[in-house]
C-alpha cells in the first residue's frame, strides 16, 4: 500500500515547479529587461558623446520590479514564482564563494568582525534610545535593534518568536527595515563614488552598514562586481551572529515575562543552531573548495556566471515583492527611529571603514 508514495512526491514536486514557473518567467523577464536597459543607456551615451550615468541592472531591474507591483500588482498566477527570490539569494551567495580564498575570506571576516561588533553596540543603543523616546514598546524597539544591527528581515522573524513580539510590532519592523534597505540601495552607490571609495572599502561599508541580505548584495553590485563581493562576505560574517545575538534578546525578555529559552548548554546551542542561516556554510564551502584547487579557474568561472544568473532573478523579486502601500500602513514612528539609526550606524562604519584602509591595505 505504500507504493505509490513515490509517485505522488514526484507529481507533488513536478506541481509546484509548475506553480512557480510563470512566476520564474516573470523574474527573468524583468532581470532580461533590466540588463538591457543598462547596455541601451550605456550605448546611447557612447554613441552621442553625451557622460550619461551607468546605471547598474541591478537597479534597473528593482525598479521595473517596483512599477510592477505598485501599478498593475503581480497577479495570483505570478506569485509562487516570484517568492522564489530568496532562494535565488541564498543560491547565488553560496555560488559566490567560489570567487573567495578562505584566506582573504578570513581577512575579511577577522576585519568586518570587529567593526560589526562596534556597529552592533552603536546600533543597539541609538535604537532603544530613540524608540524610548518615541514611545514604542520594548519589544518593538528591540527587533528594530537586532533587524539593524544584524541581517534585516531574517534577524526579526527569528527575533519575533524568540522575545514572543506580537505580530503588528514585527511587521512594522519589517516594513521599516525594508524601507530603508531601499533606501541605502539607490543612495549609497552615490555616496561612495562622491567619496571615491574604493571597491573594498564600499563592499566593507555597505556590509557592515546596509541591514537586509538581498538589498545589501543588491547595493554591492549596483557598485561593482568586486566591491558586490566584499560586501556578501562582510553581511557573511554579520549574518552568523544572528543565532548568539537572538538567544541573548530572548534570555533578557525570559525574565520580562517574554518567551524562556529552554536552560542547558544543548538546548541554548539547538537554538543558535535553528537561528543561523545555513547558506554562510555553503559560501565558505565553496570557499574552501575553491581555495584546495578542487575547482580549476574554469569551474570557478562558471560559478561565477551562475551566481549572477541566480542575481538576476533575486534582483527582480525584491522590485516585485517591495508594496509600498504597506510600508505607508506601518507608520511613521518606527521608520523614523530605524532611519536614525541607519543614519548613525552608516556615518560610523563608513568612519571606521576610512581610519581602518590605510592600516589593513583596503584603500
Amino acid at each position: 500500500m505504500s507504493a505509490p508514495a513515490a509517485p505522488a512526491r514526484a507529481s507533488g514536486i513536478a506541481g509546484t515547479a509548475g506553480r512557480a514557473l510563470p512566476g520564474l518567467v516573470l523574474l527573468l523577464v524583468v532581470g532580461l529587461v533590466g540588463v538591457a536597459l543598462q547596455a541601451g543607456l550605456r550605448a546611447a551615451g557612447t554613441a552621442g558623446g553625451i557622460p550619461l550615468p551607468d546605471v547598474e541592472y541591478v537597479l534597473w531591474a528593482i525598479l521595473l520590479g517596483l512599477l510592477i507591483r505598485n501599478t498593475v500588482g503581480v497577479p495570483a498566477v505570478f506569485r509562487p514564482g516570484v517568492a522564489t527570490y530568496e532562494f535565488w539569494l541564498k543560491t547565488g551567495i553560496v555560488l559566490l564563494g567560489a570567487r573567495f580564498l578562505l584566506g582573504e575570506l578570513a581577512r575579511l571576516g577577522g576585519l568586518s568582525l570587529g567593526l560589526i561588533l562596534i556597529d552592533m553596540v552603536v546600533a543597539t543603543a541609538v535604537i532603544l534610545l530613540v524608540g524610548r523616546a518615541f514611545g514604542l514598546s520594548g519589544k518593538l524597539s528591540t527587533l528594530l535593534a537586532i533587524g539593524t544591527s544584524i541581517c534585516g528581515v531574517s534577524a526579526i522573524i527569528a527575533g519575533r518568536g524568540a522575545i514572543d513580539a506580537d505580530d503588528e510590532d514585527s511587521g512594522y519592523a519589517i516594513a521599516a527595515i525594508l524601507a530603508l534597505g531601499a533606501v541605502a540601495l539607490f543612495s549609497f552607490p552615490a555616496i561612495g563614488h562622491a567619496l571615491a571609495l574604493t571597491d573594498t572599502q564600499f563592499g566593507l561599508w555597505a556590509g557592515l552598514a546596509v541591514d537586509n541580505t538581498a538589498e545589501t548584495t543588491a547595493t554591492g553590485a549596483a557598485y561593482s562586481p568586486q566591491a558586490q563581493q566584499v560586501a556578501v562576505a562582510v553581511k557573511n560574517t554579520r549574518n552568523a551572529l544572528i543565532g548568539v545575538v537572538v538567544l541573548v534578546y530572548a534570555v533578557y525578555w525570559s525574565t520580562r515575562g517574554g518567551v524562556a529559552v529552554a536552560p542547558g548548554r544543548r538546548a541554548r546551542g539547538a537554538f543558535v543552531w535553528r537561528t543561523f542561516p545555513k547558506f554562510v556554510i555553503g559560501f565558505v564551502v565553496v570557499s574552501a573548495l575553491a581555495t584546495a584547487g578542487v575547482l580549476g579557474k574554469a569551474d570557478v568561472k562558471s560559478l561565477g556566471n551562475l551566481s549572477k544568473w541566480a542575481f538576476l532573478l533575486c534582483f527582480a523579486g525584491v522590485g516585485l515583492n517591495f508594496d509600498l502601500r504597506e510600508i505607508a500602513r506601518s507608520g511613521i514612528r518606527p521608520l523614523v527611529v530605524a532611519a536614525l539609526g541607519l543614519v548613525v550606524v552608516a556615518g560610523c562604519s563608513l568612519v571606521l571603514v576610512l581610519l581602518t584602509s590605510d592600516l589593513l591595505g583596503t584603500g
